[in-house]
């Protein structure tokens, strides 16, 4: 499986993804610092403090990694399937499952650590220049950096499994488009909020949507043997 994996990543050439999310952090954090300085120089405040600040920073990255993780579906799975390009990888002596499982690992584990990392990278960068600046009142303590680290990890293994919820639209008809819309419908969906209450916020709501995510997965996976390519 490993080996698999690396020969994958190997062909999927990941200079696009890395560029892809270098510039998706830099808008994310312009964006939430453009917001945040023009309120405050409007004599309003857009968060009461950075535990605020960090939750609509988190909720930004993940909603837009779950579309770039359909978009790796996209290209690693569906694409091949469209263009019949893996009927010749179905020719060598490899597992059919091992090989789809690879690709929906590497999709996943992408999308997992890109979280991860753009989620520490944005919120640090945010606090370094919210701390010359003061756009933000309040302070950050040992005990809410451990808690926002946490609450972290959690949401972002729920975010990846989310992302592989497109599997189950794009594998119907082969559809690269169906991937990435069904994607950005379910970021839509999550992002949603009422008076007082954020379903961004719930974190059963992610992982409950992770689980379904691993169950497409596992569905695909499962049928890779006899469905036709």
């Amino acid at each position: 499986m490993l080996n698999l994996i690396r020969i994958e990543l190997r062909k999927m050439k990941m200079g696009w993804y890395v560029r892809g999310v270098i510039i998706a952090n830099l808008i994310i954090l312009g964006f939430m610092w453009l917001v945040s300085y023009i309120e405050k120089a409007e004599g309003t405040e857009s968060f009461q403090s950075m535990d605020d600040a960090f939750l609509v920073i988190g909720t930004f990255v993940r909603a837009v990694f779950i579309v770039f993780g359909a978009v790796l579906i996209a290209k690693l799975v569906i694409s091949e399937y469209k263009n019949k390009t893996i009927q010749v990888m179905f020719t060598y002596p490899i597992s059919r499952k091992k090989l789809l499982a690879a690709k929906l690992s590497i999709s996943g584990g992408l999308t997992f650590i890109t979280i991860l990392v753009s989620n520490a990278f944005v919120a640090a960068a945010f606090y370094m220049l919210n701390s010359i600046c003061h756009v933000i009142p309040g302070e950050l303590s040992a005990d809410v950096i451990s808690q926002h680290s946490v609450k972290m990890a959690v949401f972002a293994f729920g975010a990846a499994g989310t992302s592989l919820v497109p599997i189950f639209f794009g594998m119907r008809k082969h559809s690269v488009s169906a991937t990435i819309i069904s994607s950005v419908v379910i970021v839509m969906l999550m992002s949603s909020t009422s008076p007082g209450l954020s379903i961004s916020s719930i974190v059963y709501i992610p992982l409950s949507l992770a689980a379904v995510g691993l169950f497409f997965s596992y569905m695909a996976v499962r049928k890779a043997d006899w469905q036709d390519a």
